[in-house]
């Protein structure tokens, strides 16, 4: 009997877990404000390769963090892609961090897909953890760009 507890117990703990992932896929998380312009405390360093990737001419760029195998990664890019061709301000890299796992570790991604909203300065104003929804996105993107499409 003891046995069929056990049993029970596990599978709602796996139920549970389950449920909590899935509720936190995809959710826009936006970044703790940093210092005021001006300030004196310096702005944290990029990685190379994220900071080689930031649009000057765009006011957003979208990082996607990905890796060879990852099935979600595909995912993501087919929602950022076509979000960033039809939205003006808005640019989309993805960036493979399978060789260079360092750039993953020096931004906190955990995760693959982690998209990063990162400012042509490389301020980051958001950051989402798994598949991305588009309109939830560009709704907290909003306030800093213009976009073509409603």
């Amino acid at each position: 009997m003891t046995g069929l507890w056990v049993l029970v117990a596990v599978l709602v703990a796996g139920v549970a877990a389950g449920l909590l992932l899935k509720a936190r896929n995809g959710r826009v998380r936006v970044a703790k404000p940093g210092p005021p312009a001006g300030a004196a405390e310096p702005a944290r360093e990029l990685p190379g390769p994220v900071a080689a990737a930031l649009d000057p001419a765009s006011a957003v760029t979208l990082v996607q963090i990905s890796t060879t195998f990852c099935a979600p990664c595909r995912h993501a890019k087919a929602v950022l892609e076509p979000l960033a061709e039809r939205t003006d301000g808005l640019h989309h890299v993805e960036l493979d961090v399978t060789n260079q796992p360092e750039v993953a570790q020096s931004l906190s991604v955990l995760r693959t897909p982690t998209t990063i909203a990162l400012t042509p300065d490389g301020r980051e104003l958001l950051r989402v953890g798994g598949v991305p929804k588009g309109p939830e996105l560009l709704d907290a993107l909003r306030p800093h760009l213009t976009t073509r499409t409603p």
